[in-house]
């Protein structure tokens, strides 16, 4: 016997089944929550992951450009050193050959000052010999020059170098008497009788004298290697202005003077 369904026990299914459909839907719905929260969560662990990634990579980037930097300097102040250096070697190198150079002087220092000695000994005896047969000017003076040249020879307190130096420096005021005009005085013996005069000597191509106030003139005769008169009217106003241009009180200007001539030796 079949039972028919009452209206009363039908009526109130469709919100059964509502509400059972709604309660089936609910861990549908939460389970997708949860999955959108978990991937929203990963994606953004997964920026910010990219977010530090890129940092380290710029901080990375920064530094290697400051190494860089760094390196590029560091290069140019090697390549400034290494020219430094360079000029140093060679200056090294320059001193260290003038030490040998120096070394080797010093070696040979005894045997140069042995082989010197003689060398001014025999410069010396060759001044003393010229000035014995040059004209016979300041002969007093010339002759002490070698007497003191000589007794410097002997001294140990005196280097060669300072020997050798005093020796050429005799020669060269030697050199300079045929350059120059003097007036100086001395005297010569006059009729048998000494006589202070004034002597005028130009180079050494004439060297004559005049006596204190004109009396007397004369000059070096190289021929018979004597003191003669010359003709007061020809030579006394010449030398006399020649004595006063020596001495620098009136300007330079022409004199006539006596000078020995080359082949006669005469006057």
């Amino acid at each position: 016997m079949f039972m028919k369904n009452s209206p009363s026990r039908l009526k109130g299914w469709p919100r059964v089944a509502a509400a059972v459909f709604i309660l089936a839907l609910l861990p549908a719905v939460a389970f997708s929550q949860t999955s959108i929260d978990e991937v929203t969560q990963a994606g953004e662990n997964r920026a910010d992951a990219g977010a530090a990634e890129q940092r380290q990579v710029e901080q990375v980037a920064d530094e290697t450009l400051e190494v860089v930097s760094e390196y590029k300097s560091v290069s140019k102040v090697v390549d400034g050193l290494k020219i430094y250096n360079s000029l140093l070697q060679r200056q090294v190198d320059n001193q260290l050959n003038e030490i040998e150079a120096l070394s080797t002087s010093i070696d040979n220092v005894s045997v140069i000052e042995r082989q010197i000695v003689p060398l001014m000994t025999r410069m010396i005896d060759s001044l003393e010999e010229f000035i014995r047969l040059d004209t016979p000017f300041l002969v007093a003076e010339r002759n002490e020059r070698i007497a003191r040249l000589r007794d410097m020879m002997e001294r140990s307190d005196v280097s060669a170098a300072e020997k050798i130096r005093q020796v050429i420096e005799a020669y060269q005021i030697e050199n300079e008497y045929g350059r120059t005009i003097e007036a100086y005085k001395g005297s010569v013996e006059i009729d048998g009788a000494p006589q202070e005069v004034d002597f005028l000597r130009i180079g050494r191509v004439s060297l004559t004298y005049q006596s204190v106030g004109g009396q007397h003139t004369g000059g070096w005769d190289p021929a018979s290697g004597s003191w003669v008169s010359l003709p007061p009217e020809t030579y006394q106003n010449q030398v006399a202005a020649g004595l006063k241009v020596a001495r620098k009180q009136v300007a330079p200007d022409l004199i006539t003077v006596p000078v020995a001539s080359p082949t006669a030796g005469g006057q």
